[in-house]
C-alpha cells in the first residue's frame, strides 16, 4: 500500500498568513488530515480483510466439490471412507500448517527455498501478516490435498494417506508459491 501524505502545520502556516490566526488554523487542518486519514487506513484494512475471508471461505467450500467428486468415483461401500478422508484433511492439514507449513511458505528465506520464522504462528499478528492470511492460505494448501484424494482414492490406507495429506499440506504449501 502507497504512504499516505502527511500534514504538517509548519508548511501550511505560511500558506495561510493571510487570516488572523494562521497557527491555529493549521493545526486544526492538520489534525482533521490526519484523524481522516486514520479512518482511511482502518477501513481499507476492514475491507481488505473481509475480502480475504470471503475468499478463504469460497476456496475452503471446494473441499465439498472434491468430498462430491470422490465420493462419485469410488464404489458406495467406500462413501464414508472418503467423506472421512476429505474431513480429516482439513483437520490434520490445518495442524500440519499450523506447525510448520506457514513457516515454510512465509517465514523469510533461511537459505532462499525454506523459510524458518512464524512456527507454530509464532510473532502472529505482525505488521505483514494476520490470521485472515493464514486462514486463506491454509484453505489452498488443504485444497492441494484435496484434489490428489480423489486420484489415491480405494488404492491406500487410510493411516498412510492421512501422513502424505498432513506432509503435503505442510511441505507443499511452500512450492506452491
Amino acid at each position: 500500500m502507497a504512504s499516505l501524505p502527511t500534514c504538517s502545520a509548519a508548511e501550511l502556516t505560511p500558506l495561510l498568513s493571510i487570516t488572523a490566526n494562521a497557527t491555529a488554523a493549521a493545526d486544526y487542518i492538520c489534525n482533521r488530515f490526519t484523524a481522516i486519514s486514520d479512518k482511511f487506513t482502518t477501513t481499507t484494512y476492514a475491507i481488505d480483510n473481509t475480502y480475504l475471508l470471503f475468499s478463504a471461505y469460497l476456496v475452503f467450500a471446494m473441499q465439498l466439490g472434491f468430498a462430491m467428486l470422490c465420493a462419485g468415483s469410488v464404489r458406495a461401500k467406500n462413501t464414508m471412507n472418503i467423506m472421512l478422508t476429505n474431513v480429516l484433511d482439513a483437520a490434520a492439514g490445518g495442524l500440519s500448517y499450523y506447525i510448520f507449513g506457514f513457516a515454510f511458505a512465509f517465514g523469510g528465506p533461511s537459505n532462499g527455498f525454506i523459510g524458518k520464522h512464524y512456527f507454530g504462528l509464532k510473532s502472529i499478528p505482525s505488521a505483514v501478516y494476520d490470521y485472515s492470511f493464514f486462514l486463506y492460505q491454509w484453505a489452498f494448501a488443504i485444497a492441494a490435498a484435496g484434489i490428489t484424494s480423489g486420484s489415491i482414492a480405494e488404492r491406500t490406507q487410510f493411516v498412510a494417506y492421512l501422513i502424505y495429506s498432513s506432509f503435503l499440506t505442510g511441505r507443499s504449501s511452500h512450492l506452491l508459491y
